[in-house]
């Protein structure tokens, strides 16, 4: 279902507000009830399980049971309906944050704060057992605490429709770390179940994590069923050795050896408390263990006689009485894996599931079973659902470096549709593969279509002209087009220093991209220190090192500052093209103007 849009207004009452997030069977909003003025928490059932009517019909009986639970910390229901082709189901909202989020975020639980948390889970979970309902699905993320540290359990009741210790591909969940032996192996589960589960939630706040975990959910449930926990206490000794006696007396694989109910689980944790360093062992002694104490009591033989004769009693009675009814197994070929076995539950008999590979039923779906559909078979035996897991998995082959043809006929090979994808390359050569998507290495289904990548090489542009631009635009005009620029040359011009005289390769020249580009650029003259020289000499050394020469004339006072050049335009150390002019200032007397003088008049001689 695609996600519904802010302001959508369900069934004509609840406003949609935003999505809080999906599960195994709904997606979740957060909405205001129009009615009541009240913000709720509204669950809507995915289209493709609306569509089968008895898993519907599931759905409403026990959402109706789980209606009936008002206690402090269980989530309550406060109505249902039918929407859009589907059902909902609207329910308190909590503001806070999962049990699981808080023990991923802080680690390790204090044992009295595990404790006073599943004392609440605890009271919640044996309200709703004396009423009938179990959970079937106690995990921490079904664990709410609110903003004042208050415990609220959700999904009571609507677990046992959804089938919740399978999915629709016939898998157990992600949620297979707290599921019970009996229902890891698709058996009847009671109230027993839920304190299986708890104690699972009790021993993550104490260590951290979970007892049984691993990558395949298949492998987790598997572990439920025949493994045994590592002990609280090595993994953090610091547990009270009463508590750890708690834990692992809810962690019994047989149903039988854990607690009673609820009442007893909540008496044995009061007295962990209360004697912590003491481990009293209240798991129910097998059989033979009570009769070898009434040996150790009494040897006289008449009890032993009254004890066998009770017991060939109690196993006539019980086969006289408890024959199993023949019941006609329900055909559940074709249905989901949770469907089915809720189906053959429903009927009264156990399930055993077998995954197998097939590439005509669609993955999830029932392919087979036995006993078939309309046999007669004992109430309570065993009904084997062979369940399609697909086509099957592959591992994507590495096929990097490889050639077209090759790379393309390895994944074939596999079992895998080829699209192929044309890309450029810097590094990887003209027509063989650079990568694939899904990466190399990742399981997929047989028949999934892989995008095998090929280089069609390097990518190749064209050379821009940038003769004539100065340096930096020319850098620019060659990055910008793709390409680098490699070795600059510098060589004495006429033209502005810093203006590209060259570039090679030539421009309009098309070349594999990022390539270097190498330009000679004009190196400007360095103008020499003529002041104090000569001005012949001051002329002769600017004209050697290229320049054009100016002479201006300055007046002098002395003559030692005559004929000497006394500044120069631009100044010594600048650069300037080849060619440029120089202007020298020369020094000069000023010029005298004469003076009237009276000329002495000739001697008359006698």
């Amino acid at each position: 279902m695609a996600t519904i849009d802010r302001d959508t207004i369900i069934d004509g009452r609840y406003r949609v507000l935003r999505r809080l997030g999906s599960g195994g069977m709904a997606d979740v909003y957060l909405v205001e009830d129009q009615q009541l003025g009240r913000r709720v928490a509204l669950k809507l059932l995915y289209h493709r399980l609306a569509e089968d009517q008895q898993f519907v019909e599931r759905f409403r009986r026990e959402a109706s049971s789980a209606a009936s639970l008002q206690h402090p910390s269980i989530v309550g229901i406060f109505d249902r309906g039918e929407w859009d082709g589907t059902y909902y189901i609207a329910m308190e909202y909590v503001e806070g944050r999962t049990l699981k989020d808080i023990v991923r975020e802080r680690g390790p639980a204090p044992p009295e704060a595990a404790v006073d948390v599943v004392l609440q889970i605890l009271r919640a979970a044996r309200f709703a057992h004396q009423r009938g309902v179990v959970h079937r699905d106690i995990k921490p993320q079904n664990v709410l605490i609110d903003e004042e540290g208050r415990i609220k359990v959700a999904d009571f009741g609507i677990a046992r429709a959804g089938a919740s210790d399978m999915t629709e591909t016939g898998s157990v969940m992600g949620t297979a770390q707290y599921l019970s032996p009996e229902q890891a192996q698709g058996r009847p589960v009671d109230a027993r179940s839920d304190l299986y589960s708890i104690g699972i939630v009790l021993y993550e706040m104490l260590t951290g994590r979970v007892p049984f975990d691993a990558e395949s959910p298949v492998t987790v449930a598997l572990k439920q069923v025949s493994e045994a926990p590592m002990l609280p206490r090595e993994i953090d000794p610091a547990i009270p050795p009463a508590l750890e006696g708690v834990v692992l007396r809810a962690l019994e694989k047989d149903p039988a050896r854990r607690f009673a109910d609820a009442d007893e689980f909540i008496e044995a944790l009061h007295r962990a408390r209360l004697t912590p360093d003491e481990v009293v062992v209240t798991t129910p002694a097998p059989m033979e263990e009570i009769l070898e104490e009434e040996e150790r009591k009494s040897r006289r033989w008449w009890l032993w006689l009254l004890i066998l004769l009770a017991l060939a009693a109690i196993a006539f009675g019980l086969y006289t009485l408890l024959t199993p009814e023949q019941v006609k197994v329900p055909n559940v070929v074709g249905r989901q894996a949770a469907t089915a076995a809720q189906i053959l539950q429903d009927d009264g008999f156990e399930v055993q599931q077998t995954n197998i590979e097939s590439d005509d039923t669609p993955r999830g779906e029932v392919a087979g079973q036995n006993p078939r559909a309309g046999q007669l078979a004992d109430e309570g035996s065993t009904v084997t659902i062979n369940v399609s897991a697909g086509p099957g998995q592959v591992s994507v082959p590495t096929v990097a470096g490889q050639s077209r043809d090759e790379a393309e006929a390895a994944l074939r090979e596999a079992g895998l549709d080829v699209t192929v994808e044309e890309v450029f390359s810097d590094t990887v050569d003209k027509g063989q593969v650079v990568d694939t998507s899904p990466a190399a290495g990742t399981l997929v289904e047989r028949g999934t279509s892989v995008t095998m990548r090929v280089s069609k090489g390097a990518e190749r542009v064209e050379v821009p002209d940038v003769s004539g631009a100065t340096e930096e635009d020319a850098r620019s005009a060659i990055q910008g087009a793709g390409l680098r620029v490699g070795k600059i040359t510098e060589e004495e011009s006429a033209e502005e220093p810093g203006t590209v005289l060259g570039q090679s390769p030539a421009a309009g020249k098309r070349v594999a991209k990022n390539s270097a580009v190498d330009l000679t650029v004009a190196k400007g003259v360095e103008i020499p220190d003529v002041v104090d020289e000569t001005e012949d000499d001051a002329t002769q050394a600017l004209e050697d090192a290229g320049f054009e020469v100016r002479v201006r004339q300055r007046t002098v006072t002395t003559d030692d500052d005559v004929g000497i050049v006394l500044e120069q335009r631009p100044p010594e150390g600048e650069e300037r093209a080849k060619g440029s002019t120089v202007t020298i200032i020369v020094g000069q007397l000023a010029t005298s103007t004469p003076t009237a003088t009276a000329t002495p008049s000739p001697t008359v001689g006698p």
